[in-house]
């Protein structure tokens, strides 16, 4: 059958590419593939909320304030992660502009590098196929290619964590094979501090826990021993005991809040959001790496990987025991699935970590087909990619042709029509994404029951701002209102000119946008301008005890 000519020029570029991968120093070339592929089409839709506004907005009022070592919220203190995404992510905004693609650049990068490494590691102790295959399917794994169109934390931590692991088990390796190993322990060391300044203490518990229980498992007690290698130690706590001094120093309070309350409370409570059942993270890793995940049935089978001991053979003193690696791959993908399914409160892209050695287990399917010479073999690896590759482009389609909840072009409007002196109202809502989008660098108002009990209980926006405003309180009481401070504020002839943000079917309980028009909308939220000294509904009924 005669093969179009755009299918036979895209497979000749496959096959080029691929013996490209086969050189001894391809990694460069795994670097730009993966990083072409995920990064391509992340600039096609907006900001999405709430996460993406919140670490991207809280990225932009660093780089818009210039104090780096203090992530903020509208201004106060937040808390709730560490500084090193939002480090990166000011660097790409003051590279790149402030857009969606500059926004989630850390996580494309973050998953390229793990691509990439990935693939260095199992070139040296598995083998150049192993390699090349492993990294083709993580990274057209549709929860990958996800994770990396996503601007939050989650990627960069996933991505820290596996190069912590990677870096701990070839510094094991090279001990064992009669190499230096301390390089790959000081890199060990650094990746843990990266992910510390990342997400907190999973970044060293997590990888900390799978290296355990793989040496626990092969008896390896002086490997143990050896990786708790002391200028390894001072080496982390010179990368990770500043900020946390120097926070804090300048907001007395943080320690008990960002360890006690954002770590063990937040692991071992159930009041947070997003409760789910213990075993909720099995059917979404199995469904977001489809097709892959479905290989996953033949290790099963009677001449399966498992009941076969399948062992491709060795080509380089480097490669070690294939159960060896086995074994290492399943106490890391046992280890971050187990931990992340005991807390009640679940989030998809908390397992990301998983996705490497998942990808390890589905490659050797394929292998083994592969060295048995199965036919169709490679055909079926491309097939099963193209179809990957297929699903991850559907979804950037659907979310550009259903878009999302955003208010970029409210941002937009605003940005348009404000003028300096102006100020920004937010009614029952936080809009994250509208500063950066608006360049909006004042403060920016937030109306709500501040004194409702309520607020404290939950786990919301609202939250998030109190627990900011506690560090700084007078920050805090000029930017969290009362409903009725709103009102007393407009009823008052010297107010200047004011943009209130407010959902559309909200508008009707708040007196000041009653019989008043938005000046523009979106489906579900409207912006309203009431001009600087213009009278506004409900001042002859200003409650008594609003504040004068």
């Amino acid at each position: 059958m005669k093969v179009p000519v755009f299918g036979a020029r895209l497979v000749d570029a496959g096959e080029s590419l691929w013996r490209r991968l086969q050189a001894r120093r391809a990694w460069p070339w795994v670097a730009l593939f993966a990083f072409l592929w995920l990064a391509a089409t992340t600039w096609t839709y907006p900001l999405l909320l709430p996460d993406e506004g919140r670490y991207v907005g809280v990225a932009w009022q660093m780089l818009a304030s210039g104090d780096f070592l203090t992530p903020r919220l509208d201004g106060l203190p937040f808390f709730h992660k560490p500084p090193l995404f939002y480090w990166l992510t000011a660097a790409s905004l003051a590279l790149f502009g402030d857009n969606a693609w500059a926004g989630r650049l850390c996580s494309v990068l973050a998953a390229t590098a793990l691509v990439t490494v990935f693939y260095v590691f199992l070139r040296r102790y598995a083998s150049g196929g192993a390699a090349r295959r492993t990294a083709l399917i993580l990274a057209v794994q549709p929860f990958l290619f996800g994770a990396a169109h996503y601007a939050n934390l989650d990627m960069l931590v996933a991505a820290l964590m596996s190069l912590t692991v990677m870096a701990g088990a070839d510094a094991v390796f090279r001990r064992e094979q009669l190499r230096p190993d301390a390089a790959a322990l000081a890199a060990m060391y650094v990746a843990a501090a990266a992910g510390f300044l990342a997400k907190g203490l999973i970044g060293v518990v997590l990888p900390g826990g799978v290296l355990f229980f793989w040496l626990l498992g092969r008896r390896r007690w002086r490997a143990m021993g050896r990786l708790l290698w002391w200028p390894g130690i001072l080496l982390f706590l010179a990368l990770t005991l500043p900020w946390m001094v120097a926070m804090e120093l300048r907001h007395p309070g943080f320690f008990d809040y960002y360890i006690v309350h954002q770590h063990f409370q937040r692991f071992l409570e159930s009041g947070f959001n997003n409760p789910h059942p213990f075993w909720f993270y099995v059917p979404v890793v199995l469904g977001l790496t489809l097709p892959w995940s479905i290989q996953l049935w033949r290790w099963f089978q009677p001449r399966g990987p498992m009941q076969t001991a399948f062992v491709p053979p060795a080509h380089r003193i480097e490669q070690v025991d294939r159960g060896v690696l086995r074994g290492l791959m399943l106490s890391w993908l046992a280890v971050v699935l187990v931990f992340f399914s005991i807390p009640t409160s679940k989030l998809v892209g908390y397992v990301i970590a998983v996705l490497p050695p998942l990808a390890w287990f589905i490659q050797e399917t394929f292998e083994q087909r592969e060295e048995s010479t199965a036919p169709g073999a490679r055909a079926s690896l491309v097939r099963h990619a193209l179809v990957a590759a297929g699903l991850c482009l559907l979804a950037v389609a659907a979310l550009v042709l259903f878009p999302q909840r955003s208010t970029k072009d409210l941002a937009l409007a605003l940005a348009a029509g404000a003028a300096p002196g102006d100020r920004l109202v937010m009614l029952d809502q936080y809009a994250y994404d509208v500063p950066m989008y608006a360049g909006w660098r004042g403060p920016v108002v937030a109306v709500a029951q501040w004194d409702d009990p309520k607020v404290m209980r939950g786990d919301d926006w609202r939250r998030e701002l109190a627990d900011a405003a506690g560090f700084a309180p007078d920050r805090g009481a000029d930017r969290l209102w009362l409903p009725q401070r709103l009102q007393a504020y407009l009823c008052d002839p010297a107010h200047a000119t004011t943009w209130l943000l407010a959902w559309l079917d909200e508008a009707d309980r708040h007196p000041p946008l009653a019989d008043r028009a938005p000046v523009a909308r979106t489906r579900k939220m409207g912006l309203w301008r009431v001009p600087a000294a213009e009278t506004v509904n409900g001042c002859g009924e200003t409650p008594s005890s609003a504040p004068e």
